[in-house]
This record gives structure tokens, C-alpha cells and sequence, in this order.
């Protein structure tokens, strides 16, 4: 027999492991395809339809004009009028608003005006990809008939920066990057866990003994919590030394929002490692879970930017409510509790995934 045929023959039986192995088989496949979907579909640098509420002070047809005209451009998605500035900037400290158009009372006398913008454009600055495509619209004409056309090169709107008026990438990337390395290391670590007992054969040991199956899914959990809470501190320590990012919110809220994080990953890690029948098939499961995560959460590309069938996947990642819940927080100074929906979804996610978890693993007990 030659060398080529021993050859053939390896490969042809490594072939048929393969196709056994259905996990393996499909991330073959999934893998390129769900990065082609993201990055060709989903992934979005041209920012349109941002969230954002205004404040009309003039009530002329002037400012009708101005609100019409700035939602005719595609790039603010008006969802609310308010009273007042105190409202609208209690609006985007909460992150229910990215930006807000403030239109004072004198707009019409501005507008005659060569030296003054009309309106404002109030922006959560945190996110210098969004700053962009709302600085575009300082330009952008207002058109009327009773007034004259703007000359050229003037800017209609004022833009006022919240947060990060400096436009740094890293006040933007540090708060994120605390969840993004925590479900690197959370969900891996604990995806591995029960196929590694069951590898080395303490699965059965752990079967013949009184512990309950929930009891044992949080004796797993609990060592990493302290390991996450050490990263997450590490992380947020060296933001603030190195690239001098604000703490503008309650760090005891901050960590209460990384507690519920971590518990939220590690239940998920949980439910892979029920599923997966080796430590390579749970980093599989990993990395299908990982990819997602970085690229729709808004951590990397602007979440207002994707479109709505992304946005939806997205919200079932518990990684889009924490980098909401950690900017929020880190950099606008809101707390847990003007954060209502991000604090519940992390929550419900937590507690469905740890029940599958549990229910997984007496199904494969019985």
C-alpha cells in the first residue's frame, strides 16, 4: 500500500468523523455564512434613523419646517416632542435619545442672521461614528418662502457634544470592552465546565451524590463571579489611568449591572455546556455565540445604524443591554433605574437560561 493511499485513506476516514459530527458540520457552514449576513447585511457605518426627540420654543412654521426637513434626511428619527432642555437632556443621559434638536424661541430672527444656527443639535457624543452623520446635518438648508435662502458654507445647527466633547474612541470603547471581554471569558469558561467533568468521568461521581442539579450549577457559577468582577475592575481601572476615561456614574451601580451580566453569561455558558458532547463542541457553540454578540451589540458599529431584523437579534444578546447599561452609566452618570429595559432584559435572560440549564441537565441525568 503507498504512501498516497494511506493517505487517501486517513483523510476519507476523517471525512466520515466529520459528517458524524453535526455540530462540527454546521459550523463549518454557519460560520461563514452568519459572518457574511453580519458584516454584508447587519453592519452598517452609514447611520440613519437615529433615535432623538426635540423642543420646539418658537411654534412657528419656521421650526415645522426645521423638524420636517430633519427627518426628511433620514439621519434623526424623531420619537417624542418635550417641554423643555432639562427634559431633553434627561432623555439622552437615560439613552432613550441619541440626539435632541432644541429650537429657541427667536429661530426666525436667527434665521436672518448671518453669524447664529437656528436650532441646536444636543448630542450624546459618546459615539464618534454617530457624531459624524449627525455633524453632517449642520450644513444641511432649511428651506422657507418668506425667508431667504442660507448663504453658502453657513451652518444652520449648532452642534453641542455631551460626554465626549473631545470625540476620543476610547471613552467609547472602554465601558463596552468590560462586557465584551467578560462574555469572552464567562461563557467559555463555563461552557466547558460540565463536558469537562463528564470527560474525566466526575459526572458520575457527581450523580451518586446528594447535591442537587441546582445547587451544582451554582457551585460551578460562583468561583467565576469573583473572576469576572477582577476583570471587570482591571479593565475599568486602567480606562481611567491610561486613557482617561470618565466615571461620571455610582460605581456600586456599575458593579450591581456587572454582577447581573456575569450571572447572565455564565447561565448561558451553562445551557452550552448541556448541549455540547465535547470541550471542542462547546468552543464551537462559543464562538457562534461570540460573533453576534461583538458585531450587533453596538460595542463596534452604531446599534441605531443596523437594520430592524438585526436589531431584534441583538436584543436577545445580553451583551446589547450591558454595553448599554455600562455606557449609561460610566459616561452619561444614569443610573440602574432610569435604565428600566436593558436592567429587565439582562434579568429575564439570566433566569431563562439558568431554568434550560437546569432542565438540561436532568434531562441527561434521567
Amino acid at each position: 500500500m503507498s504512501g498516497w493511499s494511506r493517505i487517501g485513506a486517513i483523510a476519507s476516514k476523517e471525512v466520515r468523523q466529520l459528517s458524524r459530527d453535526r455540530i462540527t458540520f454546521g459550523m463549518v457552514v454557519m460560520i461563514p455564512l452568519i459572518q457574511l449576513l453580519l458584516f454584508g447585511y447587519a453592519i452598517n457605518t452609514d447611520v440613519r434613523h437615529i433615535s432623538a426627540a426635540w423642543v420646539d420654543h418658537s411654534d412657528s412654521s419656521l421650526s415645522r419646517r426645521i423638524v420636517a426637513d430633519v427627518q426628511a434626511s433620514q439621519v434623526l428619527l424623531f420619537r417624542r416632542q418635550v417641554a423643555t432642555v432639562q427634559e431633553l437632556e434627561a432623555l439622552i443621559r437615560r439613552g432613550e435619545v441619541s440626539v435632541g434638536l432644541y429650537i429657541p424661541a427667536d429661530a426666525e430672527r436667527r434665521m436672518q442672521q448671518s453669524g447664529r444656527g437656528i436650532a441646536q443639535l444636543l448630542v450624546d457624543g459618546s459615539d464618534p461614528v454617530m457624531v459624524g452623520a449627525v455633524a453632517a446635518l449642520r450644513a444641511m438648508p432649511v428651506h422657507l418662502r418668506q425667508y431667504p435662502r442660507p448663504r453658502a458654507g453657513r451652518d444652520n445647527f449648532e452642534l453641542r457634544l455631551y460626554y465626549n466633547p473631545e470625540k476620543r474612541s476610547a471613552v467609547n470603547i472602554v465601558p463596552g470592552l468590560v462586557g465584551v471581554i467578560l462574555t469572552m471569558t464567562m461563557v467559555l469558561f463555563t461552557a466547558i465546565a460540565i463536558v469537562r467533568e463528564r470527560e474525566r468521568g466526575n459526572l458520575e461521581l457527581l450523580i451518586t451524590t446528594p447535591v442537587k442539579t441546582i445547587e451544582l450549577m451554582v457551585g460551578k457559577i460562583i468561583p467565576y463571579i469573583f473572576i469576572g468582577l477582577v476583570q471587570a475592575s482591571l479593565i475599568l481601572a486602567l480606562g481611567y489611568w491610561v486613557f482617561r476615561v470618565p466615571v461620571n456614574g455610582s460605581l456600586f451601580q456599575f458593579y450591581l449591572a456587572v454582577l447581573l451580566f456575569i450571572a447572565a453569561n455564565l447561565s448561558l455558558g451553562l445551557v452550552i455546556s448541556t448541549l455540547a458532547r465535547s470541550q471542542l463542541q462547546a468552543m464551537q457553540m462559543f464562538i457562534f455565540v461570540l460573533l453576534p454578540s461583538i458585531l450587533l451589540s453596538g460595542f463596534m458599529f452604531p446599534f441605531d445604524g443596523m437594520p430592524r431584523l438585526a436589531q431584534g437579534i441583538a436584543q436577545i444578546l445580553p451583551l446589547t443591554h450591558f454595553v448599554e447599561l455600562a455606557r449609561g452609566i460610566i459616561l452619561r452618570g444614569a443610573t440602574l433605574w432610569e435604565m428600566p429595559v436593558p436592567l429587565g432584559a439582562l434579568a429575564v435572560f439570566f433566569l431563562v437560561t439558568l431554568g434550560l440549564a437546569v432542565l438540561r441537565f436532568r434531562k441527561r441525568l434521567d
